[in-house]
């Protein structure tokens, strides 16, 4: 039953979720969906763990109410500029 909440929940925007900001890399993570902000913020400090064993930094972490667009949020600006850089070899 509780399953079938979360899934109402989720559809109309009011599932909560554990919203994690990194600066290194650029991204916006989301964890959840949950009933309630109890629930979420029992399972946070299991994912910032995770994301600091990955070498995530400057973690900006909050639960909150939404509808995420995707669950992984890469920031596309840093993402262009990676993509112009082009090693240089020697020989």
């Amino acid at each position: 039953m509780n399953e079938v909440w979360i899934s109402v929940l989720e559809t109309v925007g009011l599932a909560w979720w554990v919203e994690i900001v990194t600066n290194t890399p650029a991204c916006t993570y989301y964890f959840g969906p949950f009933s309630n902000a109890q629930d979420a913020e029992a399972l946070k400090p299991g994912y910032i763990q995770d994301l600091d064993e990955e070498g995530a930094q400057e973690l900006k972490v909050m639960v909150k109410r939404c509808k995420p667009p995707k669950l992984t949020i890469f920031d596309e600006n840093e993402k262009s500029q990676l993509q112009r850089i082009s090693p240089s070899f020697s020989s």
